[in-house]
């Protein structure tokens, strides 16, 4: 299922984060097999790493383990669409004494149930408490892509590199000595092409840039290639009349205009991608790049492309996520991080009518929802963990794009949905020994 917005106030240059001993032991595996040749990443942090034919996530003190994480783990939760309200912060500044109050009370709950990862979107204060942390970046939202409506950034604009670098380096070099960080989310759920945003290709869009734009003429160039500078050709495998390169519009949905499209969307895959490592990399190559949190199956063209990442990380709303995460672990020869799933409950008492994921009946079908996508997963070798969507339930009243669902381990009072959170406990707590075996060696 394709994941709606996954936006926070994500916005502001994130401070940095004094490294100290860590205090969370993942959850580890001891295997024998010698490790195989890791990706290059500095040894003492967070590394990925194929051991007997499984990946694993190999912690800063070479222990393989699975970034077993939660999503927006937050203060405040949600604010109530067009009012600003926030229901959830209401109920914890009641319920606990102070904010570190309720810090401590929901780190442990965290813990007790075989959490290991502060996943996208979390409080920032919560960087220092000794847990392993993600961190989204944004780069593409913050160099002019606009998430909710799909407008692409021209990635060939050199003001997207240099805001890359820029970003990168406000964010990332601040903590490439922190042993906390696993890595870095370049973006999330980026539009690459038709999408529940818009029916248009990459390419389409890139052609209604403004005519000075550099990913514009990248597109005229790309096709003038193509067709060796002969319209005529184009107008037959579009089956349109255009009259120059410069002139083309709106496309029929000819095989040719399709055939254009997927090839150009592999340029603008790689460039993305290309831009986003290096820029991440320059700034602090001890940790690890972790993707753009694609929204469900994307292209295989852009799944090539973001081979320069680390790790590859897919937002998947599904029962099964094994023949997504096979496939994409056939293109691409990289360990997969699920970064978003969920399942929401009918009994909850929320509305349920606008967010991602398959609805079951009640709690304990969401608990069994729950466990058997984590045994699933887990018994791919490829597999390096997964983050749940997300911490708290959302307003019944809908949050700033709507979304009105049962996503919590809490509901809106700060209360743990108890036989869900009973059911992923023991999932967590078997998760490691489940992909052990998975390489069926």
């Amino acid at each position: 299922m394709i994941s709606p917005p996954r936006h926070g106030d994500t916005k502001g240059t994130y401070p940095a984060v004094q490294s100290a001993g860590l205090g969370f032991v993942l959850l580890l595996a001891a295997l024998a097999s010698p490790p195989a040749a890791s990706i290059t990443v500095e040894q003492g942090y967070f590394r990925v790493e194929n051991r007997g034919g499984v990946w694993w996530l190999i912690d800063p003190e070479g222990s393989p383990a699975l970034s077993i994480g939660v999503d927006t783990v937050r203060y405040e939760g949600d604010r109530i669409h067009g009012t600003g309200d926030a229901p959830y912060l209401e109920a914890v500044r009641k319920k606990y004494a102070d904010r570190d109050a309720w810090e401590q009370a929901t780190l442990a709950r965290l813990r007790g149930w075989g959490f290991n990862t502060i996943g996208a979107w979390s409080d920032r204060e919560l960087w220092p408490k000794g847990v392993p942390y993600t961190v989204i970046l944004d780069i593409a939202d913050k160099a002019g892509a606009d998430w909710l409506h799909g407008r692409p950034v021209d990635v060939f604009d050199p003001r997207f590199e240099k805001a890359a670098q820029e970003i990168a380096g406000a964010q990332c070099a601040p903590r490439a000595h922190d042993r906390h960080c696993v890595g870095y989310f370049s973006d999330n759920e980026l539009r690459w092409g038709p999408d529940w945003r818009g029916k248009e290709t990459m390419l389409d869009l890139y052609l209604k840039l403004p005519e000075a734009a550099p990913g514009r003429r990248e597109a005229i160039n790309f096709l003038r290639h193509r067709y060796s500078d002969d319209i005529r050709r184009l107008d037959e495998a579009w089956q349109v009349k255009a009259s120059d390169f410069a002139g083309i519009e709106t496309p029929s949905e000819s095989a040719g205009h399709q055939e254009d499209a997927d090839q150009f969307l592999g340029t603008v895959a790689d460039r993305y991608f290309q831009v986003c490592a290096r820029a991440i990399r320059n700034a602090d190559p001890a940790h690890l790049y972790l993707g753009a949190r694609f929204a469900g199956k994307v292209p295989d063209t852009v799944l090539r492309g973001a081979r320069a990442a680390d790790v590859i990380s897919v937002n998947i709303y599904s029962f099964d996520p094994r023949p997504l995460v096979e496939h994409v672990f056939q293109v691409t020869g990289k360990p997969v991080l699920i970064t978003e799933f969920a399942f929401r409950a009918e009994d909850s008492g929320l509305p349920n009518t606008k967010g991602a994921g398959p609805k079951v009946s009640d709690q304990r079908a969401r608990a069994k929802a729950y466990a058997d996508y984590v045994t699933w997963l887990e018994s791919l070798p490829e597999a390096v963990g997964y983050h749940w969507f997300e911490w708290s339930d959302e307003p019944k009243e809908g949050r700033f794009d709507g979304e009105n669902s049962n996503y919590g381990f809490v509901n809106i009072a700060d209360d743990v949905y108890e036989d869900f959170a009973r059911a992923a406990t023991a999932a967590n707590k078997a998760a490691v020994g489940a992909h052990r075996k998975s390489s069926g060696q």
